[in-house]
């Protein structure tokens, strides 16, 4: 049996060595190796500045990994600026994101010494002016305003793409104010951000080039110097592999026509998928194999309670046999082990020879794994996460009972 491309072979077997009873309902790994190279491929080039989603993934090690390839923060709850902090990573270099950010939220952030905002409210603009004068900051934060369109060729997604969203607002409404009634804070860059997992590099193309024109006539009818174009993430992943893999060098070769377009001094890019899928893995035994209706189906230790994307958004993480098999492959349904039909993790191809305690690998799960998943449903376990690096698989955080979590 020939490994899928996107298995590192690598860390095939400490993961056919590894045996744990606390794993025994699935475990995450990362190969910090691979996600090492991958970063310092982005990095290449000195057309945006770079900053990861700490949404993706906020395992420490990963942070740890991203921050010493030269990577910036973005924090969207309190929570995953107390993460990253904890990583010795200077407030300095994280942007606070959002659209639920309170007054109390905005004063703490400013106190723990975070000086770059993206806000996207009218209230939390003021908030954050107010926050600045009552706590005598002298050096004016950097402001972002993020901005909601719409055109005729967008599209829905997780994002929203073409829906009303709470992300921001319209233009018409940031029309309402001028950066000069804020002398306390340096309002100098718009932020879009509202399509996911785009694999297309002509469509993400077609839309910056769209957005120019909206976000540059919004800066002058406000007052603003526009010097920061955010252009969030959104960058894709072929979970379906399908062949369509975006090109990085052509990313950033349209980048850098956007940014001479929109005259600005900085463009970024907040990756989160894009940076840190392929490294990650989930590993997951079969408990039951069986044949409901001329249908194969697999019914695996855990489902949706660790990797819920697929009933997210209908894309199923692509999936191996660990072991070795010449066995022809055939389609089976995979399922979790909830009290639900919507856990279910897609119908893909494996070996016909799978069998019960058969040990599965998911790939592209470096992203939206383990925090992005619904593990008390059933009251399961948490999945434990590991490490591969430098040939060693190093527990980072053991699995937990759910003893652990219940009153």
């Amino acid at each position: 049996m020939t490994k899928p491309t996107w298995f590192d072979t690598r860390i095939e077997n400490a993961l056919l060595a590894h045996q744990s009873p606390d794993d025994e309902q699935g475990y995450f790994v990362y190969q910090l190796d691979a996600l090492k190279a991958h970063l310092e491929q982005l990095q290449q080039q000195d057309v945006i500045k770079l900053w990861f989603a700490v949404k993706a993934n906020p395992l420490s090690k990963v942070i740890q990994t991203l921050d010493n390839a030269g990577f910036n923060f973005d924090v969207a709850s309190s929570g995953e600026l107390a993460q990253v902090l904890a990583q010795d990573i200077s407030p300095e270099r994280i942007l606070n994101t959002g659209p639920a950010k309170s007054k109390k939220q905005l004063s703490a952030f400013v106190k723990l010494g975070v000086k770059t905002f993206v806000v996207e409210s009218l209230n939390q603009l003021n908030w954050l002016n107010e926050v600045i004068i009552e706590q005598a900051v002298v050096n004016k934060p950097t402001v972002l305003l993020r901005v909601q369109l719409q055109w005729p060729d967008g599209e829905k997604n997780p994002l929203g793409g073409n829906s009303l969203t709470p992300f921001g607002l319209s233009v018409r409404e940031w029309q309402n104010i001028q950066v000069s009634d804020y002398p306390n804070l340096d309002i100098c860059g718009l932020h879009i951000f509202q399509w996911g997992n785009m694999l297309s590099n002509e469509k993400m193309y077609s839309l910056w080039g769209q957005m120019v024109a909206p976000l540059t006539n919004l800066a002058t009818d406000i007052g603003m110097e526009l010097k920061i174009l955010d252009l969030g993430g959104g960058l894709g992943i072929d979970y379906l592999n399908e062949g369509k893999q975006l090109s990085w060098q052509q990313i950033i070769t349209d980048l850098a026509d956007i940014k001479a377009q929109s005259g600005v001094e900085e463009l970024w890019l907040e990756l989160g998928r894009f940076a840190v899928a392929e490294c990650g893995y989930y590993v997951v035994p079969v408990v039951d194999r069986k044949i409901n209706y001329d249908q194969e189906q697999l019914v695996l230790a855990a489902g949706i309670n660790h990797i819920i994307r697929p009933a997210i958004t209908d894309q199923p993480f692509p999936v191996t046999l660990l072991r070795n098999s010449n066995a022809q492959n055939q389609a089976f349904d995979l399922h979790g082990p909830l009290c639900t039909s919507m856990d279910k993790l897609g119908h893909l191809m494996l070996p016909n020879d799978v069998a019960v305690d058969d040990k599965l690998v998911f790939g592209y799960c470096g992203a939206y794994g383990f925090t992005e998943s619904m593990p008390f449903f059933l009251c399961h376990q948490l999945a434990a996460e590991y490490v591969f690096q430098a040939g060693a698989l190093v527990e980072v955080r053991p699995a937990q009972p759910a003893t652990s979590y219940l009153a």
